[in-house]
């Protein structure tokens, strides 16, 4: 259920493993267990500490696909991991999108 993967992502952020959370992230869309803003944006922060940043776009592009709210720590997340990553382009457009949003 939702609170056993999102300890499960949780325990994969604070390991830096960005690969079991975003495979986690799959695994409850197909066991359609429900997705929010919370669970995407510690994905999110396990890619930006892997310095995934395309995986880190990927996701908030989901987001927004699935119609979940993109919030400032998820936007921050995404915009460290192109930083991280140094795709500054990337960054600054995130900057802007998440003003207009």
């Amino acid at each position: 259920d939702t609170i056993t993967y999102s300890a499960a992502v949780s325990a994969c952020e604070k390991g830096m493993a960005w690969e079991p959370a975003l495979h986690l992230l799959r695994e409850m869309a197909e066991e359609q267990v429900e997705r929010d803003t919370i669970i995407f944006s510690a994905v999110v922060s396990a890619c930006e500490k892997g310095r995934e940043w395309m995986s880190a776009l990927q996701l908030l592009r989901e987001m927004a696909d699935e119609h979940v709210e993109r919030n400032t720590i998820t936007f921050n997340a995404a915009v460290s991991a192109c930083e991280k990553g140094g795709v500054w382009t990337w960054a600054v457009h995130l900057l802007r999108k998440m003003v207009d949003d």
